[in-house]
């Protein structure tokens, strides 16, 4: 059987106080972040019947006729409901391929810094179904759980550089965030796939941290590797998928690399198969000027960005004019 390049990381040994465990889970997590981008992570506390709920309020929204779900319809990094055809993700590696395959409803970090033309951009008020009440509040539930999670695994991932505590979440204090709920239906609805189309294209995450909540199916997650090329991504019960973004190996001087990955059709042998994924994109504060890392962490020394145009810029790329 072929080793996985992703590890399974249960937080619990990260939470001891034995120092040699700690050290243990920060070398995997070095480790694996270097060869795939990508974990599985497990002991994360979030309730477990909690996604399970969401699924269910979000369904219900989906599988509401398109012109109720029209006025709630918005672009690419907007806050509502992004319909067939909205993105391309491909399009962000400068591949050209058909839109993808699934519809969204997206939120956003909407804690006002008190900088109106920061706020203006990054930090607006979300805008929630009235066709599916219950959606507004599961959904802050689950993202005030991810929020704290995410500062957790930013802290591991400093001790995985060997860096101090801080490395990453100093530039939290007002971080920016994004919410997918992915929905990927069966093809009586999206019909058969386009060449080169899929429920989402081969792409990086652009940002920091993405934890995703993903059910298992025959149309589900590939990553890809030097080592492996395409393949399945695992999944284990209950665990989050967690892979970095293309700033986050910025950050790293390229030790660790950006999680490819992309989405499968609705497969020929279930073309039925309906797929729900939670997607929590987590970042640093707005402008935060990330440089690389510098030898012996880093490996590539790149141009200084400043992390949310460096976001707006990806986010602009994937749209669908």
């Amino acid at each position: 059987m072929t080793r996985s390049p992703v590890p399974v990381i249960d937080l619990a040994p990260w939470r001891s106080a034995d120092p040699g465990a700690r050290a243990r889970t920060a070398d995997r997590v070095d480790r694996a972040l270097q060869e795939a981008g990508f974990l599985l992570v497990t002991g994360h506390g979030v309730d477990p019947g909690l996604p399970a709920r969401i699924r269910t309020a979000a369904r219900a929204f989906f599988h509401l006729p398109a012109a109720v779900k029209e006025p709630y319809a918005v672009s690419v990094g907007g806050r509502g409901w992004l319909g067939p055809g909205a993105e391309a993700n491909s399009h962000a590696e400068g591949a050209p391929s058909p839109p993808d395959l699934k519809e969204s409803w997206s939120c956003a970090a909407d804690d006002p810094t008190g900088r109106p033309e920061v706020d203006a951009e990054w930090f607006r008020p979300n805008v929630w179904p009235t066709e599916v009440p219950a959606l507004h509040a599961l959904v802050t539930a689950y993202l005030t759980r991810m929020r704290a999670l995410s500062d957790e695994l930013l802290e591991l991932l400093a001790a995985a550089l060997g860096a101090d505590r801080d490395l990453f979440t100093r530039h939290t204090g007002h971080p920016t965030w994004g919410f997918n709920v992915n929905w990927y239906p069966g093809a009586e609805r999206t019909g058969p796939p386009l060449p080169g189309q899929y429920r989402i294209g081969a792409h990086t995450d652009f940002g920091t941290l993405t934890a995703l909540d993903r059910e298992p199916g025959a149309g589900g997650l590939q990553i890809h590797t030097d080592a492996g090329g395409w393949q399945d991504a695992p999944w284990e019960p209950g665990a989050l998928t967690v892979n970095i973004g293309d700033l986050m190996a910025r950050w790293t001087g390229d030790r660790w690399r950006a999680g490819r990955h992309r989405v499968l059709p609705p497969p020929a042998e279930a073309p039925s198969e309906e797929l729900l994924s939670l997607v929590y994109f987590y970042e640093c504060d707005p402008h935060t000027r990330v440089e690389s890392l510098p030898a012996p962490t880093g490996r590539v020394v790149h141009a200084p960005v400043d992390s949310h145009h460096y976001l707006r810029a990806k986010l602009d790329a994937i749209t669908v004019t």
